[in-house]
């Protein structure tokens, strides 16, 4: 049960939606006032009424019942004690009952969400910049699935503009095939760092010539840019292998090229195309905005046209009911233009695109930038990240089957984990002592959590004992704040969604790992009093596991059974 949801659905009407109502009641710091608070401030106004006074009046009129026992007013706050053995059975009886789908439910039946993210560069490897969009986008992929949505993972490919050009112009003056296959993806960027290192004006004059020659079908200049394309998409699928990353589509920004002029003709139909210096573009002035450029003075397309007809073709291929754009925050106007110029073409489902923005990734000592080599590789982080875990598995358990698997998990986890912790909107100073750094707030105290929480479970199978369906015996302290905690999950997932903020499942499943931990250790499980509590306190245990394994799979990452 949402408590949260049923306790402002039997208050009276405060003036604000009952959904508004449940996202602002909270869990008190001190739990002897109570298991859940409601802050009466923001209905002052509403109400004219002073909080205390608030407080006071919707505690003498609200109705206990079985699930709420106990409501009294302290301050500008209502408090309400739940009644415990019922929230401890029903959390259990679920979790029991759903196990790998417990917090997953149907309210996306029938509704499709597309999600644009990670968008690879071809012939430009993986950098540590791309891991938010992937982590953040993946995440919500399987978040949204997980809600019961049809999702469409869309990797919008970075494969259009004269950087081909470059990229042909670099690798007929100084490649090889053979060095290029030997080399894959990292040599083919050697080859386009050189050439803007040392860049001419009739270097750059070439690779315009070989990007209009890409562009207009030429068989030698299309076979390279295919060539570099197989190479870059063979070299991403391992890492996306490796972190569990799938799209369901990679139609990139190419794709839209026969799609763009019946945009550019229902723009100018509809009288939105302005000529402006002999560009063309859409005024939007009066919406506090520069103009959104269409085509330029050579009636060369941009970011813009592409991203329209790419829309309109996601609406009439997915009939999204939403679509998300998981885009760093530098494309905050880009999007918000976009958008618009949907709107004004009449496209009554624009409300319905997002740009979900997120943080930069940068160095600790300045920004990356691939022009110029400055770059740290995401798969020289993830190995590095693994190697580091495997040391410390063999330091701390030598003996440990599959130490190599483990690893895997763990690095991957931390790295993804890394990215998906913090509010998305936070930039990110990369630093290797932090991404490798095993204590604390990370997915690796999870997982050994995980790992805790199942070495109990084993010895009570080998034990002999059954544990399903114990009845709860005492929920009080530890325990208590763990079933609290495990009952709010299926909230959580649908907060996340909500927020398309992953970072609310990634906190739940620290903050229920410090939960369980306290429960650990201050409750006996195996050692407990009685062979009834012992059964209500390994099935607390299977339920905690269980709980922590869903909300490390939403976000990508794999439980080791032993660490």
């Amino acid at each position: 049960m949402d408590y949260k949801t049923y306790i402002a659905a039997h208050l009276p009407d405060l003036g604000l939606p009952s959904e508004e109502i449940a996202a602002a009641i909270a869990v008190p710091p001190d739990s002897s006032l109570g298991d859940y608070a409601l802050p009466c401030f923001k209905f002052a106004k509403l109400l004219r009424k002073s909080p205390a006074l608030i407080a006071e009046e919707l505690a003498s009129s609200y109705e206990t019942d079985a699930v709420i026992g106990e409501v009294a007013a302290a301050g500008g706050y209502l408090n309400f004690k739940v009644n415990r053995k019922r929230l401890a059975e029903e959390t259990l009886a679920r979790v029991g009952k759903e196990g790998a789908r417990y917090g997953s439910s149907d309210m996306g039946r029938g509704k499709t969400i597309c999600i644009d993210y990670s968008s690879v560069n071809i012939a430009k490897p993986f950098h540590i910049g791309h891991l938010s969009t992937t982590a953040l986008g993946s995440a919500l992929y399987r978040i949204f699935g997980f809600l019961g949505y049809h999702v469409v993972g869309i990797n919008h490919l970075g494969d259009y503009g004269t950087q081909f050009g470059k990229l042909i112009s670099a690798y007929k003056r100084w490649g090889n095939r053979e060095e290029v296959e030997k080399g894959g993806i990292h040599a083919v960027n050697d080859l386009y760092v050189r050439f803007n290192n040392e860049a001419t004006e009739e270097m750059e004059a070439e690779a315009r010539e070989y990007f209009r020659l890409i562009e207009s079908g030429d068989r030698e200049a299309n076979e390279l840019f295919d060539w570099f394309k197989e190479l870059t998409l063979s070299y991403v699928k391992k890492i996306y292998d490796r972190l569990h990353v799938t799209f369901d589509s990679y139609a990139g920004e190419r794709f839209y090229t026969d799609k763009m002029q019946p945009v550019v003709e229902e723009l100018r139909e509809k009288g939105l195309l302005v000529e402006s210096r002999g560009a063309q573009i859409v005024d939007l002035e009066q919406y506090g905005m520069p103009p959104c450029l269409i085509l330029r003075s050579d009636g060369a397309s941009l970011y813009a046209t592409r991203d329209l007809a790419a829309a309109i073709y996601r609406k009439n291929t997915y009939d999204f009911d939403k679509c998300l754009y998981v885009v760093a925050y530098q494309q905050n106007l880009h999007f918000k233009q976009v958008f618009q110029v949907l709107e004004l073409m009449g496209k009554e489902w624009a409300k319905d695109m997002v740009h979900v923005a997120y943080g930069m990734v940068s160095l600790e000592d300045g920004a990356m930038s691939t022009r110029k080599g400055k770059v740290v590789w995401l798969e020289e982080v993830i190995s590095r990240c693994v190697e580091k875990a495997l040391s410390i598995i063999t330091e701390k358990n030598p003996d440990l089957e599959n130490k190599e698997d483990v690893a895997e998990k763990v690095g991957v986890g931390a790295v993804m984990f890394g990215a998906l912790y913090n509010n998305k909107i936070k930039d990110i100073v990369f630093s290797y002592d932090k991404a490798l750094n095993f204590d604390g707030e990370t997915s690796v105290y999870v997982q050994y959590t995980c790992a805790r929480a199942s070495s109990v479970l084993a010895k009570a199978r080998e034990a002999g004992i059954r544990y399903e369906n114990a009845p709860p015996s005492e929920v009080n302290g530890p325990e208590f704040e763990l079933l609290k905690a495990i009952a709010e999950f299926p909230a959580t997932v649908v907060l996340a969604a909500k927020n398309y903020e992953p970072s609310c499942i990634a906190r739940f499943a620290v903050d229920t790992a410090q939960k369980f931990n306290k429960f650990y250790i201050e409750s006996k499980i195996m050692g407990a009093e009685t062979e009834e509590l012992r059964a209500y306190r390994l099935r607390l245990t299977d339920a905690a596991r269980t709980v922590l394994t869903v909300a490390l799979g939403l976000l990508g990452i794999g439980i080791p059974e032993k660490m």
